[in-house]
């Protein structure tokens, strides 16, 4: 059964959350999520560091629209008075909860002693959440893996540290580092979080459709589920694990003419968000993951990459979209 999720003072309406991905959970991406039932989204990963120096890039990153709450603002970095000073400096802003990513795998992040990093500094870890907690009243949680790589297994460790030093929630996505996202998640770490602390556990890995949400629930005890890949080009499973909770039957898979509806609607909230020249060019990847499995969706796919416009991708999409039948 889906229930509601308490993280702090906040309350989710259900326990199916939008997982951060980089480049993916932007603005227009969180709001198509929202209206297919999700009940917490979480934001691109945010450098504290770039909020400290007053980046201009990163203000479109904060943005929020007014139909997206309850929203979780994620911070990254490694200095725990930075990372405090600059969630206690946003705080007005309109999110429900801050999360502290310690799970990103990129050597762009990691390399720098941030994201997944951090775990293999559990005291680094604790003073940071510490500092956090104590410098906001929204509720502050993290995101961890496994561990850093299988000789170094500490998932239920840093979760501890992090409960003890004042976390509301911790999700936990089921592999190491060192796998990125490889190989199958380990859904039994996820279970010995649970086992280990009194905080709300999200898992997180490999949930691509409803049985998979049915099966982490029960295995694992967990009180919610992170969505992540399983929403690139499908931001229906959220509704589709609602249903198949609620009533016990499997949604059948969108029609071509709802996918065409959702690429063509989510375009538009790209280039009403970030503009042409930007909007068009993300749309090139979730086009990609919308069509994914379809007969000749590589022709299609491949054209995709040559449109600038809106008008170009409309009528790509209408003169070809008869090739994925």
């Amino acid at each position: 059964m889906i229930r509601t999720l308490q993280i702090g003072n906040v309350t989710l309406k259900n326990n199916l959350i939008l997982a951060p991905m980089a480049g993916v959970t932007d603005l227009p991406f969180r709001l198509l999520c929202k209206e297919q039932g999700a009940g917490l989204l979480c934001m691109e990963m945010v450098s504290a560091k770039a909020i400290y120096y007053k980046n201009k890039n990163t203000e479109s990153l904060l943005k929020i629209d007014d139909r997206e709450p309850p929203v979780s603002l994620q911070l990254f970095g490694s200095d725990p008075d930075i990372i405090s000073e600059m969630a206690k400096r946003i705080e007005e802003r309109p999110f429900s909860i801050l999360d502290i990513n310690m799970g990103c795998p990129v050597p762009k992040v990691a390399g720098n002693g941030e994201g997944s990093a951090l775990m293999k500094n559990p005291r680094l870890v604790g003073e940071i959440v510490e500092k956090t907690a104590n410098a906001i009243k929204k509720p502050v949680t993290v995101k961890i893996r496994k561990g850093f790589d299988d000789e170094h297994v500490n998932a239920v460790e840093i979760a501890r540290i992090a409960e003890q030093c004042g976390a509301a929630a911790v999700a936990v996505h089921g592999r190491t580092r060192e796998q990125y996202y490889h190989g199958k998640a380990d859904w039994d770490i996820i279970r010995q979080v649970k086992e280990a602390v009194k905080i709300p556990v999200i898992g997180n890995g490999d949930v691509v459709s409803p049985e998979a949400a049915e099966i982490m629930l029960e295995t694992t005890g967990c009180d919610g589920i992170m969505i992540g890949r399983g929403a690139q080009g499908n931001p229906w499973i959220f509704h589709q694990i609602l249903h198949w909770m609620e009533t016990g039957e499997k949604e059948e898979r969108p029609s071509l003419e709802k996918v065409k509806e959702m690429i063509l609607r989510h375009a538009e909230l790209q280039v009403e968000y970030k503009g042409v020249y930007t909007g068009m060019r993300e749309m090139r990847k979730h086009v990609a993951w919308y069509t994914a499995g379809y007969p000749n969706s590589a022709r299609l796919r491949a054209k995709v990459n040559e449109i600038e416009t809106l008008e170009e991708l409309k009528h790509l999409i209408c003169s070809l979209w008869h090739i994925l039948k």
